[in-house]
Formats: C-alpha cells, sequence, structure tokens
C-alpha cells in the first residue's frame, strides 16, 4: 500500500447515512465508499468526548492509557501517536482539519522541547504536520481559515463568528448561531467558503501536489457538529418530517442520578423541546449531506489520479450526537447513538467487502494503517487490532465479541450541581451483543440494558434483583480488561523477552549459595 486517506467527520451519528438505512438522508458519495469496501456495522469509540475519543484514534490505545481524558486533558507528551509511528518509517503524518490536540506544555517545558524548532512544533501538533488545521466551534481570529475569508470578502476581525456561524433572517437582520433557533436560517458565507468546502480544498490541493510520492494524509472535518448553521441550499434541505422520530421514553426520567444530572444541563433543556428538535435535526442533515457532496470531489481526485488501486481509505467519526434522543443533547454518554460509530474501510487488497457486524474499535485505526503499510506493529503500545485481517480473509485469532468505553465529566456542571468532587467523576462501559453494563465511581448505581429486548437503551436494569449475575459477570469482564492495559510503554515485547532471565550474562549472581 502506498497512500492512505484518513477521514474524520465529527459528531456523525451511526445511523445518518443512507448506506445505514436512513430513510430520508442522501449520501450517495458515503453510499459509494461503502459499495467500495466494507462498512462495520458495529463500530464504537473509546469515549463519547471530541478529545480522548481522538487521542484513542491516533494513538490505538484506550483512554485509562493514554490519559487524555476529556477536551482540556493534553495528551502526555510521552505517548506515541500515528504520526511518530510513521516518522520512524520515514513517512509523515499530514492533517487538513481538526485534531483536538492540546499541547503538554508541562512536559514540553520539562523537557526543553517548549521552543519553536521542529521537533517543538510536532510535538505541539501530535506529529501532525499542518497542511491547515482549522478546529472550528470557537473564534480562531488569526487562522488560515480567517486570513482566507477575508480575502473572499468577509470583512471582520472575527470572520467565523460573524459570517460563518451567523445567519440571515426572514427579515434580513443578522442572528448568532449560537441561538440554535436560527439553524433554519442559511449561514452568511456562500458554500464554497464553508468550513467542509475549505478544508476539502486543502486536501485535495496535498494530494495533487504529491505525484508519485506516497503519502499519510488525515482529512478531518469539524461538522456536522455544532454550531447547526449550514450554508444554501443545504440549511432547507430537509423538513422536519424528514428526519427521523426522537428516541425517548418517560422511564429514563430519573432512573439514574447522573444521567437526570445531565438531563438539566442547558443543552438538554432544549433538546426536550419539540421545537429545538424540528429545527436542528433537518439542519444536521443538511450538514450531512453538504459533507458528502464534498467527499464526492475527493472520489472524484483520486479517481483522476488512478489512486484507488494502491490508497488505504478509512472514513469515522469520533462520537455521535443525542438531538434530543434519551432527553439529552450533544454527547457523553454511554447510548449507541453516541459510542456507535460510521466506519467505512476500503482496501484495495480486500477479498470481502460489504456489510461486517464484528465488533470494531476506534483503536484500530492505528494497527490498520500499520499493517496496510507493512510498518512494525508496535504490540507493546498498541491496543487495537488490525481490520485487514477481517477485510482480506486471513486467518485469525477469535475476533474480540466486547467494547470498552470511557468517561470522565470532570468539566459538567452536572458533577458541581451533584456534589462530587474533583477526582471522583469516572465511568466504564463493557458493551456485548446481548448486554451494556456502565461502572460509575463515588458509589453510584451502575446501569445494564438488555440490547436484544430494549435495543433502544430505554429501560435500565442496574438495580435489578433479577439480572444481579449479568451485572457481576459484566464488572468482571470490566476487571480483566482493565487489568490487561498497556502500561509499560518504553520498552519493545522483544526488548522484555531479550532481558528475561538474563542478570546472569550483565555480571549479576545474586541468591548464589
Amino acid at each position: 500500500m502506498r497512500n492512505v486517506l484518513f477521514i474524520m467527520a465529527d459528531q456523525l451519528r451511526h445511523d445518518h447515512m443512507g448506506c445505514a438505512g436512513h430513510p430520508f438522508l442522501r449520501t450517495p458519495n458515503l453510499d459509494a465508499l461503502a459499495a467500495r469496501g466494507t462498512r462495520f456495522t458495529n463500530a464504537f469509540v473509546q469515549s463519547g468526548i471530541c478529545g480522548p475519543s481522538r487521542m484513542s484514534y491516533y494513538t490505538g490505545r484506550y483512554v485509562s492509557s493514554h490519559g487524555a481524558t476529556h477536551n482540556r486533558v493534553p495528551l502526555s507528551v510521552g505517548e506515541v501517536t500515528l504520526g511518530w509511528h510513521l516518522r520512524e518509517s520515514g513517512r509523515a503524518l499530514t492533517l487538513a482539519g481538526k485534531t483536538h490536540v492540546v499541547p503538554d506544555r508541562r512536559g514540553m517545558a520539562r523537557l526543553h522541547a517548549d521552543g519553536a524548532d521542529e521537533l517543538a512544533v510536532l510535538l505541539r501538533e501530535g506529529w501532525f504536520q499542518l497542511v491547515d488545521r482549522h478546529d472550528g466551534h470557537h473564534a480562531e481570529p488569526n487562522s488560515a481559515y480567517a486570513n482566507w475569508l477575508r480575502e473572499k470578502g468577509y470583512d471582520s476581525a472575527d470572520p467565523w463568528s460573524d459570517f460563518v456561524i451567523s445567519v440571515t433572517d426572514e427579515n434580513g437582520a443578522t442572528q448568532s448561531g449560537w441561538h440554535m433557533r436560527n439553524a433554519r436560517h442559511p449561514a452568511r458565507i456562500k458554500a464554497e467558503h464553508s468550513e467542509t468546502a475549505y478544508t476539502t480544498d486543502k486536501a485535495i490541493g496535498f494530494i495533487e501536489g504529491q505525484g508519485a510520492k506516497p503519502w499519510v494524509l488525515h482529512l478531518s472535518y469539524v461538522k456536522p457538529h455544532w454550531p447547526y448553521i449550514a450554508p444554501a441550499p443545504y440549511h432547507a434541505m430537509y423538513s422536519a418530517n424528514e428526519c427521523m422520530p426522537v428516541s425517548r421514553h418517560p422511564a429514563e426520567r430519573g432512573a439514574h442520578p447522573v444521567q437526570a444530572a445531565f438531563m438539566d444541563e442547558e443543552v438538554a433543556q432544549s433538546f426536550q423541546r419539540d421545537d429545538c428538535i424540528e429545527t436542528v435535526r433537518p439542519a444536521y442533515q443538511g450538514l450531512i449531506s453538504e459533507l458528502d457532496h464534498h467527499l464526492g470531489r475527493v472520489w472524484e481526485t483520486l479517481t483522476r489520479l488512478d489512486l484507488w488501486k494502491d490508497t488505504l481509505v478509512i472514513f469515522c467519526a469520533d462520537h455521535g450526537d443525542y438531538l434530543g434522543d434519551h432527553w439529552l443533547g450533544e454527547k457523553e454518554l454511554f447510548h449507541d447513538c453516541i459510542q456507535k460509530v460510521p466506519l467505512i474501510l476500503v482496501d484495495p487488497q480486500a477479498t470481502r467487502r460489504g456489510d461486517d457486524d464484528r465488533l470494531v474499535q476506534a483503536i484500530d485505526v492505528v494497527p490498520t494503517i500499520l499493517d496496510a503499510l507493512g510498518l512494525a506493529p508496535a504490540p507493546h503500545l498498541v491496543e487495537g487490532r488490525s481490520l485487514l485481517a477481517l477485510t482480506r480473509g486471513e486467518p485469525a485469532q477469535a475476533w474480540r465479541d466486547v467494547a470498552f468505553s470511557e468517561l470522565d465529566w470532570t468539566f459538567r456542571g452536572a458533577r458541581l450541581r451533584m456534589g462530587i468532587p474533583v477526582g471522583h467523576h469516572h465511568a466504564w462501559m463493557v458493551r456485548t451483543a446481548d448486554w451494556k453494563y456502565v461502572h460509575w465511581s463515588t458509589g453510584m448505581p451502575p446501569q445494564l440494558f438488555d440490547l436484544r429486548a430494549d435495543r433502544e437503551e430505554f429501560f435500565d436494569l442496574g438495580q435489578s434483583p433479577e439480572h444481579e449475575a449479568v451485572r457481576a459477570a459484566m464488572k468482571e469482564r470490566l476487571l480483566a480488561w482493565f487489568a490487561s492495559l498497556k502500561r509499560r510503554t518504553t520498552i519493545t515485547w522483544e526488548e522484555a523477552e531479550a532481558g528475561t532471565d538474563s542478570y546472569k550474562k550483565a555480571g549479576v549472581f545474586y541468591g548464589q549459595w
């Protein structure tokens, strides 16, 4: 394999694609990608939050192993990312779009690696080399995208806030996209100047400029993440009756103290309004159709340059979006609409294609890329498994039947309202085909869902006497997983093997009589 195109959408639900069965959403280019490769129908992230989820994608390691548990928590300077694996083989990992990487400034300062040299720049960016970085979600007035917008005539000190996420209402007045009620109006930019269009332009320019050189590109979109503001015509592409019905049940109200506290968050309160759901869901779908349109431009580039034959293509998302399901908004908790994500893999050497319902995880992306490029698998670090054994029909050990995810809800107002101190705000999910178990710290009751009988996850069996044995078995699986995490990362397995029972070779003779 010569090239890798690793594409990620932000906050894209697994069920919001035509190929996933959405009855109204039109995604012809994603559908075409799925038809060309393998769509994994049971793919799960390792956290329902952007930052930790992405760090698991970029390291191939669980959140408890890499330690970047929330958006505001830097990945340790000592963690090994995909970019470093590639650099060891003489390759580079390039970026067009978002990463959510936060530099470990304390760690860099400790190593005197906090200057302006190449090493410091790479450490700040998690070993990504930038084609362009645009994280979105807040003003970046000095970014390349902001400067480009000004060149296009959007005259503002903050064109993202004033144009990209602002709208023109029916009276011709400018309104802020931070108010979700305005999502029914078009953004104040042309469609060709949107974040999605800009990032696609940068990616295509990079691909076209590589010539015969092999490349690895992370194309990472900020949409359909909030603010849910789409440019015309995408803002009005769908109506409320072309959206799937909201999935919620009165039994969920007050069933678990943490979930109840999340229902009291402002975003959840907004999404408990029918008018909010009927306004935001169509706009969210419009943003997905916009994303799909620009992915079609990428597919055309790969076709024109004859790159499909030797390019591994991965499409995924960092998590989903509640959009009012379960009386919630945003993300974070453990329902499938958050934890289950799209994952499509186009492997030019695949012997089997189509839908695959085996359970895969975000941490499988790094080992899949290393495998495709013929690079060292680094089993002392990487906790995922290469998916090429599934696409190529190779003999493999029995595939996994369980997924794990984690939550650090330190920064949520719910923690303060519940009076929970810092350091006591963690939860872990164990999910099989039949059951989902959630263990909460601080003595909170566990949660348990029977996924066969209750696919919508409405009825919490976490305190049901009849299910005590199931909870015990799932908790045991959680403990076994936690005990197996790879904490010794500074030597390889081969080095450990070579050093086993070798003290006499080093001139050490303790214990002799």
